[in-house]
């Protein structure tokens, strides 16, 4: 009976294979990236728990077992590039998440499509131009010398060095994703908006509701799905920080606050050629975001009923 089943699910996927071969075709080269640049290195996560010589390779080096865990969680950065990492990402859902939907839900308010567009082209363009640049930006205008402390000075406030002040940074790290990613995170809430049915808000018209209430009691429950779906994959990602944004604007003089697991592996793999200790540390990393999506997702379908699967 198995056999049969087996059999007949084949034959079906061979007939929609037929069906929709241009499809398929162009699903592959897709697939072929995530075969080949994602999935395939998996097999090299084994030296996380070996003593890895490239001169002995996968094979040749010994395994040590969960020393480089163990070593990791004893070392003097564990708790400081932990808490790090967890408070900017902690930020970023509190603060850049709800500016996506926020700044969606404020144009869709707005009645003249002139302004509209411009304020979306405004908003969309900081996230089209790369992070080295935006990094640069940053730099130069909060120097000594830059454009933010001569405004201050301005006003006869003292210029400081934002760069260089470990209380700074984490400020300026999530303004500038704030301002560079705003636009562009709102384009999934407000193609959702379009979709929710017109007639509801006629009838909350009629009912006496304002724009207000509309907004609370029709355009936000009606794009809570997608912002579920949104919040769960923010979640399943939650550890993983910006680390090239960071290695861009950070120096020893922020590492305080500015030291991440992701600049930390950086450091340690590329730098000092620590690749079993590092790749250890991905792992962890890379744990601790499974489980979140995991909860999250669960939490999601135990509380919405909607879910990523």
């Amino acid at each position: 009976m198995m056999t049969s089943d087996k059999n007949s699910y084949a034959r079906r996927l061979l007939r929609d294979v037929r069906t929709n071969k241009y499809v398929y075709l162009m699903l592959f080269p897709v697939a072929a990236y995530y075969l080949i640049f994602h999935y395939a290195p998996m097999y090299g996560v084994q030296i996380a728990f070996k003593n890895y010589s490239p001169s002995r390779g996968f094979f040749g080096s010994p395994w040590v077992g969960f020393d480089h865990f163990v070593s990791f969680f004893d070392s003097f950065f564990f708790w400081r590039i932990l808490r790090n990492t967890l408070l900017l990402s902690l930020y970023e859902l509190i603060f850049a998440f709800p500016a996506a939907i926020v700044l969606a839900l404020l144009l869709n308010e707005v009645r003249r499509n002139m302004f509209k567009r411009w304020v979306q082209t405004i908003t969309y363009l900081p996230h089209f131009i790369s992070i080295v640049v935006i990094s640069g930006m940053l730099i130069d205008f909060l120097a000594r010398d830059g454009v933010v402390n001569q405004v201050l000075a301005f006003f006869g406030i003292e210029a400081l060095p934002f760069m260089g002040m470990p209380e700074w940074f984490r400020t300026i790290y999530i303004g500038s994703g704030i301002w560079q990613n705003v636009g562009w995170g709102s384009i999934i809430f407000l193609a959702a908006i379009t979709n929710i049915d017109p007639s509801l808000y006629e009838a909350a018209k009629v009912d006496g509701a304002g724009r207000l209430k509309q907004m609370f009691f029709i355009t936000i429950p009606g794009i809570m799905p997608t912002i579920i779906i949104m919040l769960i994959l923010q979640i399943g990602s939650f550890m993983v920080v910006g680390t090239d944004k960071i290695l861009l604007l950070y120096n020893p003089l922020v590492y305080e606050t500015a030291d991440v697991i992701g600049t930390f592996v950086y450091r340690k793999g590329i730098l000092e050629s620590d690749y079993s200790y590092t790749t250890a540390i991905g792992l962890f990393n890379s744990l601790i975001n499974l489980t979140l999506l995991f909860l999250a997702n669960y939490w999601s379908r135990k509380k919405t009923e909607s879910g990523l699967w």
